[in-house]
């Protein structure tokens, strides 16, 4: 399932989420201008967590930056065109109305700490993996926990294989959102089995963050539950 627009109206301009998404796109067009080096970037600022655990890479080539920074840089290289473009849809369709509940100072400590939390779940099951971790996923992740929490019963556009068609649906963000959870965790049950390079756990831990943090984040900015409109008084008529 896509999910190419939600039905909620916009309050504010949106930002913080996109200048993130801006920023995602820019660095990925330096990594592909950039050749080799950018291939060598996406390792050294990428989230390795044999390095990180270890307090840094061994390898002089890959010592860019103190060994936690990667913690937050690997959120902003891709692997590819596609990878960089299922991100970034996410992002921009979910970002905009977590950010309106939020606040943008908000929104971005909360977008880089689903981030950094994603990263340590990827990487706590095995902390001497060396597989680079490159990617706004986590955090985008964290993003759909906090729509969750925050907008439930909005009405999501669904793009659904039917047979040779593609039809478009409406359903609950809860309903959608979960599944995409459920998917997540199957996805990891069979990654042993299927093989992969992607980092379904990440997905798990940066949504459990935000499912978390948007709660928190809400209270310590001093905006609260109580200032947010229903998403049905957002929905677009």
């Amino acid at each position: 399932m896509i999910t190419p627009a939600d039905g909620l109206a916009r309050r504010h301009v949106p930002v913080a989420s996109r200048t993130l998404l801006v920023t995602c796109c820019v660095v990925f067009l330096w990594q592909v201008a950039a050749g080799p080096w950018g291939t060598l970037a996406a390792h050294a600022l990428g989230f390795t967590p044999a390095f990180f655990f270890a307090g840094g890479a061994d390898d002089p080539r890959l010592a860019w930056t103190p060994f936690a920074v990667p913690l937050v840089s690997y959120l902003f290289l891709h692997g590819g065109w596609l990878h960089l473009a299922g991100n970034m849809v996410y992002l921009w369709v979910f970002g905009d109305d977590v950010e309106d509940a939020l606040g943008q100072p908000g929104f971005i400590v909360f977008y880089l700490l689903c981030g950094i939390a994603a990263a340590m779940a990827q990487a706590l099951p095995d902390t001497s993996s060396t597989v680079t971790v490159i990617g706004a996923s986590g955090a985008v992740s964290g993003v759909l926990g906090a729509y969750l929490v925050l907008y439930p019963r909005a009405q999501l556009g669904v793009l659904v294989p039917v047979l040779f068609m593609i039809e478009l649906v409406r359903l609950p963000a809860w309903v959608v959102l979960l599944f995409w959870f459920a998917v997540q965790v199957l996805l990891e049950v069979l990654a042993p089995h299927v093989g992969g390079g992607i980092a379904f756990r990440a997905h798990i831990g940066g949504f459990l963050a935000g499912m978390l943090l948007a709660p928190i984040v809400l209270l310590v900015s001093g905006r609260g539950f109580a200032r947010l409109s229903t998403a049905s008084d957002r929905l677009v008529r």
